[in-house]
């Protein structure tokens, strides 16, 4: 792990938050989004005669998905530092500069790059498994840490 980042966390007396609270935030924090999506859509899903249908269905509504995401993430970490799956995990996101809430720049940045890595095949949350300081890269283009609330 970075010295700086070791030495910030020792010294605040936080400790970051391990992989498994993190997936479950994640877990949670997308089945909330699917529900959203399914809600938004239930009409058109009750129309759909087959399984290609309801893809179909999905993939036109593919921009607005990942906008919703965008949104949803941008605005819970920079207004509570946290998702609602990272709060019911009891984790949050700080700005290592600051060691605070991250601001409306950096949540935004974050939430893209998070999109981002979820279009490449995940390998950003990957990366963020084999990191020391757990930075997936939209922690890393963010300059944010996830932490033990």
């Amino acid at each position: 792990m970075n010295e700086e980042i070791e030495n910030i966390l020792h010294r605040e007396e936080m400790s970051l938050a391990n992989t498994q609270k993190r997936a479950m935030a994640f877990f949670i924090d997308e089945l909330l989004l699917s529900f959203l999506l399914i809600v938004a859509l239930w009409d058109s899903f009750t129309t759909a005669q087959t399984t290609e249908d309801i893809i179909n269905i999905t993939n036109m509504f593919l921009f607005e998905f990942l906008t919703m995401k965008i949104i949803y993430q941008a605005f819970f970490t920079m207004q509570y530092g946290a998702t609602l799956g990272k709060i019911v995990m009891k984790i949050r996101v700080i700005d290592i500069q600051t060691l605070q809430t991250p601001n409306v720049i950096i949540s935004l940045n974050r939430a893209i790059f998070r999109v981002i890595s979820e279009i490449f095949l995940y390998l950003g949350f990957l990366w963020g498994m084999l990191d020391p300081a757990k930075q997936t890269w939209h922690d890393k283009t963010a300059r944010t840490l996830v932490i033990n609330a």
